[in-house]
């Protein structure tokens, strides 16, 4: 662990400098949090247990969920706060322990949404280098264009929200699309119940199926209660019916997820002419990202290093806008050594009567330390 003592030495000096509060969440964890908030490739992953009276709990994944509880439950929601951590979180991955160290940064509350986008970028390049691996690949995304681009093409929002929940995921994510565009593949065709839902009213199919729930005992799963498992067969009967939305929506979809490269101000230029070219109202999601872009720019960070792509997305269901990951320059696989972004819904899904803006980042200790100095 001397390896590990050290980094988070430094990490910890360099984040109460920023003035960043070290916190540290507690290792056992109640698990509907994760089951309910988290992304399907986390869900699968924790290590789950349970409680004398029966609480069904799990060994800490993350870091970000539980310190946005914490924040939450400790004062008033809407205030700026800011929290740094480091130690290990515990996934399931074949041929790994399970068990890996990890450190990082959420600000919350911040109003200055791209100015805090950029420090946040700032300081993960910064963390970057006091561990030794400045040499690194950043790309970049936003999640609040995409969700921009779905709103402007009136794409249903149940479509919106099976989209959003394979975003990042370029294979899956194209399989939904032509899925949408009413092109069946076979596991699309349905029957039985989600047949019979097929184009019924969607307020009436839902409390069908709520009803079905409650005669089988039934009040929730996985965390989920009857009325969201009752959505979710909704979507599925969404899916399989084939009546999503004209090629031509779908084309234009695939064309702004195609959009790539450096430096991240030639994609607002790419973003301005696809706009134009496709009718969609998009200006207000573009003149952020350049705004942002700017102001990363006058923190010193070289933007025209930065590798935009419009398909990127972080595989967790809290991210709402500017997201990034970094990965060292010589590696062959696909596992980021920091990542990071924005998840504004988040604070308020955790119970805050409104939406509380936040961004953050994590790195993964060991892997970093694998190319450090490349």
């Amino acid at each position: 662990m001397g390896r590990y003592d050290q980094q988070q030495t430094e990490l910890a000096k360099l984040y109460a400098d920023a003035g960043y509060e070290e916190t540290s969440p507690q290792l056992l964890q109640s698990a509907d949090i994760f089951l309910d908030l988290a992304g399907e490739d986390l869900k699968k992953r924790l290590f789950l247990t349970s409680g004398e009276d029966g609480q069904e709990l799990c060994l800490r994944p993350d870091f970000t969920i539980p310190i946005a509880r914490h924040y939450v439950q400790s004062g008033i929601t809407g205030r700026i706060a800011a929290y740094s951590y480091a130690g290990p979180v515990f996934r399931q991955k074949s041929g790994h322990t399970g068990e890996t160290m990890q450190a990082g940064v959420e600000s919350i509350g911040r109003k200055d949404i791209e100015a805090a986008d950029a420090d946040m970028l700032s300081l993960a390049l910064t963390s970057a280098d006091v561990l030794g691996a400045s040499n690194l690949r950043v790309r970049i995304g936003d999640e609040g264009l995409f969700t921009a681009v779905m709103q402007a093409l009136e794409i249903p929002k149940v479509w919106q929200r099976r989209l959003r929940d394979v975003f990042g995921e370029r294979e899956r994510i194209d399989t939904m699309i032509t899925r949408m565009a009413g092109e069946k593949t076979p596991q699309a065709s349905q029957t039985g119940l989600l047949s019979a839902l097929e184009g019924q009213d969607s307020k009436a199919a839902v409390a069908i199926i709520e009803d079905v729930l409650s005669l089988a005992g039934i009040a929730a799963v996985g965390g989920r209660s009857a009325h969201e498992i009752a959505e979710r067969f909704m979507e599925q009967a969404a899916l399989s019916s084939g009546d999503g939305i004209s090629k031509d929506a779908a084309n234009r979809l695939s064309a702004y997820l195609n959009i790539s490269g450096p430096p991240p101000l030639r994609a607002v230029e790419t973003l301005h002419a696809f706009a134009r070219e496709t009718g969609l109202n998009l200006d207000s999601s573009i003149e952020r990202l350049a705004k942002r872009t700017s102001l990363m720019a006058e923190r010193g960070i070289d933007v025209a290093s930065l590798e935009y792509s419009g398909d990127f997305g972080r595989r967790l269901d809290y991210y709402t806008g500017f997201v990034f990951e970094m990965h060292h320059q010589n590696a062959t696989g696909r596992e980021q050594v920091m990542g990071g972004g924005r998840y504004d819904r988040l604070i308020e899904r955790l119970g805050a009567p409104e939406r509380v803006p936040a961004v953050g980042f994590t790195i993964w200790l060991d892997r970093i330390q694998k190319g450090a100095g490349q």
